[in-house]
């Protein structure tokens, strides 16, 4: 869009620059198709690894560039405008596995880890959900037992993204059966681990594959605790990285979606006329315009609080809206492409069912609508109401 111009320093339109030429030249649009099978975009992010992308969250001293999370946004969107599956696969190398591991693991685990992120050696995978619990995390039942030198790590996670491709997994858990949210943690596994196993594949409607995991005494080193008792709250600080990350794939989907309409509207002909002079068909264009800029505009605000990780309120709102209303957009998008739309051979049959998973995951929908609801009734000042600029 336009404004980006007067938004965008010259270094960010570079960097959108790059990976857009890139995407172009290998042809992730055209290709996509090939990964609606579950098949993994390897060579995509192996020609994103040569860019320097893989390594954006990453420090430099690791050989990363340390770009802030606005950054990381702008490349999912431009990455999800072309491949749904792509950018997927991105976000678990730019989102909270890599913050964590960066913020909060020892020395000698980043120095072992973080370089291979760069290169595309290691690809990283969160475990948080379990078979009984979404985002109610304080009852996750994983448990982590300390025992000296080594910790031992029993439970299972499920609905895991990169299962079958990740080295490393970042796994939410209890730290020696303490309850509540005070006992949450954090640790690291290798999928070499003797005790871990991928139990179930479920190939999802976007194309990509979820999996469940069972971790059956796992043992690894004391120094893989990265977070012990109360890192809960650091743990969901970090995760508000991706309630950013999460809507710009929705976003870069959503201006896909947007497009295809234009494209398809001005070549269709219906009684002599081109679809795209009837009235109808320009005010729906005018409001998916509409509803994309002011997704645009909450999620680049909340990408911008980021010190280092995004205001958990602001990211909810945006990832609620934007979320939203990639569902709204691509819907009408299909709908304007008559029958056509229905049919796979159409991108937009692919960004329909890649945009549905926006709201699930990283916070449903409903969760985060408790969460900016519950802030509002308490926060709000009966005498001077609430700030201006959105902030509250």
């Amino acid at each position: 869009m336009s404004h980006q111009r007067l938004l965008l320093t010259e270094e960010q339109r570079a960097l959108i620059g790059a990976v857009r030429t890139l995407a172009k030249d290998k042809d992730f649009q055209g290709n996509s198709i090939k990964y609606m099978d579950g098949t993994y975009p390897w060579d995509n992010l192996n020609e994103l690894a040569k860019i320097g992308v893989l390594g954006m969250s990453v420090p430099e001293e690791y050989g990363g560039s340390n770009l802030r999370v606005f950054e990381t946004v702008l490349v999912l969107e431009e990455v999800a405008k072309n491949c749904y599956n792509t950018a997927m696969a991105l976000m678990g190398m730019l989102g909270v596995q890599v913050r964590v591991i960066s913020t909060y693991a020892p020395e000698s685990l980043k120095r072992d880890i973080l370089p291979k992120v760069c290169s595309g050696e290691n690809h990283l995978a969160v475990c948080m959900t379990e078979p009984h619990a979404g985002t109610d995390v304080p009852n996750y039942r994983t448990n982590t037992v300390i025992n000296g030198s080594r910790a031992v790590v029993n439970g299972v996670k499920t609905l895991i993204s990169r299962a079958n491709e990740a080295e490393w997994f970042v796994v939410f858990t209890r730290i020696d059966g303490t309850p509540g949210k005070h006992g949450i943690g954090c640790v690291l596994v290798n999928r070499n681990t003797p005790g871990f196993e991928v139990t179930a594949r479920y190939h999802t409607m976007g194309g990509e594959y979820l999996a469940e995991i069972q971790f059956n005494n796992c043992e690894v080193p004391v120094e893989n605790v990265v977070l012990r008792e109360g890192g809960f709250k650091k743990l969901l600080s970090a995760f508000n990285t991706q309630r950013c990350l999460n809507p710009s794939v929705s976003l870069g989907m959503a201006e896909a979606a947007f497009e295809e309409a234009i494209k398809y509207v001005r070549e269709r002909q219906i009684r002599g006329h081109v679809v795209a002079e009837f009235q109808g068909i320009q005010w729906k264009l005018a409001e998916m315009y509409r509803d994309i800029e002011a997704g645009r505009a909450l999620l680049y605000q909340a990408a911008l609080s980021a010190n280092p990780f995004p205001d958990p309120h602001q990211a909810a709102t945006a990832k609620m809206f934007v979320n939203e209303m990639a569902i709204r957009v691509s819907n009408e998008a299909l709908q304007v492409h008559g029958g056509y739309g229905f049919c796979d051979d159409y991108p937009i049959s692919r960004i329909y069912r890649g945009v549905r998973y926006g709201t699930l995951g990283g916070g449903a929908t409903e969760a985060l609508k408790d969460l900016i609801g519950k802030k509002l009734v308490s926060d709000f000042d009966p005498v001077d109401g609430f700030l201006s600029m959105g902030n509250f």
